[in-house]
């Protein structure tokens, strides 16, 4: 974990955004998710890219590298004036999808990387994979209109399905990995509250879209706890809780993958990934298994053909300044990317 990471931890902001209570709406189920969907969400905005991936055309098809690293790249808050250490411009943003891009990168998510699947990469061109932490309305907000609703085009998603009608290739894989009891709007990318107008009974229908959309559901705890500073039995309850409210989204999903708050390890390591919390009122025990836990900071990760790969540490190329340019240029100059 970077110093910087952990000076943030302090931050005012972020500890607004994530110390709500959990939410008993999002043990209900998703019957009311599913009545309505959006024009957008259903039909042609929710394209993969236009045609097939074609040949990279700034650095050409490379050599195969399948024990190189990959460049996970962690992302919050999409929006706002100026980037900051949990929040990047739509401009900026922006920017980043078409450098990935021309650099012969490709979307993946972190189960595909498990799985050895790089079957969404073209030959002579390498991963990429983009986390979003926190779910946050400005990843994914919806617009409404005369009752029909939309994906906002300025909101992370709706920035994304445009960026992939004009970039062949570009599907939609990325792990979200989300919030069901935060606050500030961290929750399920909206709250009880119509944070940025974003109302409670399209939480689980955002959750849904994502996974029927190809995407990752990521457990990141019920509130943002710091898990380094709770006993064991909170740890499970924060980590199982959430992985119940994305249940109660997509029944039956099998979470892979927990990123770590602030990059901070439970007291017990093993909790991060493997754990059980019985509900008090009901008796029933609620376990969970994990295959991947998500560092928050450490630069590019390792290949999963790397006999030193550990999906139990994921490393991260956290979205601050030109920290995600930087990192690629140095994959480049060293030729140590992963290539399909």
């Amino acid at each position: 974990m970077t110093f910087r990471t952990v000076i943030s931890v302090t931050l005012v902001a972020i500890a607004a955004a994530c110390g709500g209570k959990a939410d008993s709406a999002n043990t209900k189920g998703a019957a009311t998710a599913a009545k309505t969907t959006p024009d957008s969400a259903a039909g042609a905005v929710a394209t993969e890219g236009a045609g097939s991936a074609t040949a990279d055309t700034t650095h050409g098809a490379l050599p195969a590298n399948h024990n190189g690293k990959i460049p996970v790249l962690e992302y919050h808050v999409i929006g706002g004036e100026k980037n900051g250490m949990y929040s990047r411009t739509a401009a900026s943003f922006k920017a980043d999808l078409e450098d990935v891009y021309k650099r012969g990168y490709r979307p993946i998510t972190i189960a595909q990387m498990l799985d050895k699947n790089f079957a969404d990469v073209p030959a002579g061109m390498s991963p990429v994979v983009f986390v979003f932490d926190d779910a946050s309305p400005e990843q994914f907000r919806y617009v409404e209109n005369n009752g029909q609703l939309a994906i906002d085009p300025t909101s992370g998603m709706g920035i994304w399905q445009d960026f992939a009608k004009t970039h062949p290739g570009w599907k939609n894989r990325a792990t979200f990995c989300m919030l069901n009891g935060g606050a500030a709007g961290h929750n399920f990318f909206g709250d009880a509250t119509k944070f940025e107008g974003q109302k409670k009974e399209w939480r689980f229908q955002k959750v849904k879209w994502l996974a029927d959309q190809g995407f990752e559901l990521c457990d990141h705890t019920l509130w943002h706890m710091q898990l380094s500073k709770y006993p064991d039995a909170a740890v499970q309850e924060q980590i199982a809780r959430n992985q119940m409210g994305i249940d109660s989204a997509v029944p039956g999903y099998k979470i892979r993958t927990l990123a770590l708050p602030y990059g901070l390890w439970p007291k017990n390591r093993e909790l991060a990934w493997k754990g059980s919390w019985t509900d008090p009122k009901t008796g029933q025990a609620h376990p969970y298994n994990f295959e991947a836990v998500l560092e928050v900071s450490g630069g590019p990760t390792k290949s999963p053909y790397d006999p030193a790969f550990n999906p139990h540490s994921i490393t991260r190329i956290e979205a601050i300044g030109s920290d995600i340019s930087k990192t690629l240029d140095a994959l480049d100059k060293n030729k140590t990317r992963f290539v399909k």
